[in-house]
């Protein structure tokens, strides 16, 4: 038998009966030393830890916390990463996890329910003590979210959330954000005023919806259904929101898109139709994408406190991990934060 010089798999891994056979002392002693205990001298622990570090010892945080029924992990579901408004999300999420000693495992749906669900169930399968959730497009089943707070997972919403009883969720007043947007493009002087919303199925687009409509009753401006455009507001789908609104029988000089990139799809079809913007089509967005404030013209949005929300759901979620034995009796909470109009180039008249 021939053995190789290199090994494809090396073996070397420390354990506390190497450090006590190396000290000649009890492996319960090492343990103890190595947590801390007070019934160890400083003395004796110093010189455990010397040899820790000698010998390349690594605590086993994994097994050690799952011998506790925890593992100092909470799992993140966003729809997209690349979106800036996630991404500050997160951002948020991880520093105040941190903070907390708490790792973080982030993952996206990509839109897609089916993804969703299996990135639920890995999570769950990994053990990880709670679960910050922003559904997808395509969430219009529970099942796995019910199964989630059955087991006892405690977990909560931020952005886009479904109405499950018991749980929190942590939002922006969409409602009033959609209707500073509408508002805003009337003041300007806009009266057939286009709006490119998502699936009505998720309330963050059915409440942008209610406040874009809010708007045009307050100031007497008829709602023509033909304006309203659902879709799945990527890019492409605001060039075919676009074509659509120049194809009606009258001009339509003003629209609000629930996202900015449906707004940017549709500002960039204006453009190669020779339609000014925002001298014969003023334009709103939301959610303040960075490309927003780059483009030409640049695009007014609604503007959300992504970092913020990261920061207030992931010590939500904290303060109900704590809490997990007596889970049933925690009552749901929903905090919601303000939105801002940020004006700029595409809208101003």
């Amino acid at each position: 038998m021939i053995k190789s010089r290199y090994p494809l798999f090396v073996e070397n891994k420390t354990t506390i009966h190497d450090i006590a056979k190396a000290l000649k002392v009890d492996a319960s002693t090492v343990s103890r030393a190595l947590n801390n205990s007070p019934r160890v001298s400083q003395k004796t622990k110093d010189r455990i830890t010397a040899k820790a570090n000698e010998l390349g010892y690594q605590r086993n945080l994994l097994a050690s916390n799952l011998r506790k029924s925890v593992t100092n992990t909470i799992g993140v579901i966003v729809p997209r990463i690349s979106r800036h408004f996630f991404s500050s999300v997160i951002s948020g999420i991880e520093e105040t996890a941190y903070d907390a000693g708490y790792n973080v495992i982030i993952c996206q749906s990509l839109e897609q329910l089916k993804r969703e669900r299996k990135l639920v169930e890995t999570l769950l399968a990994n053990r990880v003590d709670g679960v910050l959730l922003s559904v997808s497009m395509e969430t219009d089943k529970f099942d796995h979210l019910l199964n989630m707070k059955n087991n006892g997972t405690p977990f909560l919403f931020f952005d886009r959330h479904c109405e499950i009883e018991g749980i929190s969720s942590v939002l922006i007043d969409d409602f009033q954000g959609g209707f500073d947007a509408t508002e805003h493009l009337i003041l300007n002087g806009c009266k057939n005023i286009g709006h490119f919303s998502g699936p009505q199925e998720l309330a963050i687009y059915r409440n942008r919806t209610a406040g874009y409509r809010k708007a045009l009753e307050k100031y007497k401006i008829p709602f023509r259904p033909e304006l309203l455009i659902r879709s799945s507001l990527m890019e492409n789908d605001g060039a075919e929101g676009a074509k659509t609104l120049l194809s009606l029988p009258y001009k339509v000089d003003g629209l609000f898109s629930a996202n900015d990139i449906a707004a940017i799809g549709a500002m960039k079809y204006f453009k190669n139709e020779g339609v000014k913007v925002p001298d014969e089509i003023a334009i709103v967005g939301f959610s303040n994408e960075p490309v927003s404030g780059i483009i030409d013209p640049s695009l007014t949005t609604v503007d959300q406190p992504g970092f913020q929300i990261g920061q207030i759901a992931t010590k939500l979620l904290l303060d109900e991990i704590s809490k997990a034995p007596n889970v049933n009796t925690t009552m749901a909470k929903t905090t919601i934060l303000k939105s801002s109009l940020i004006e700029r180039d595409s809208s101003r008249k």
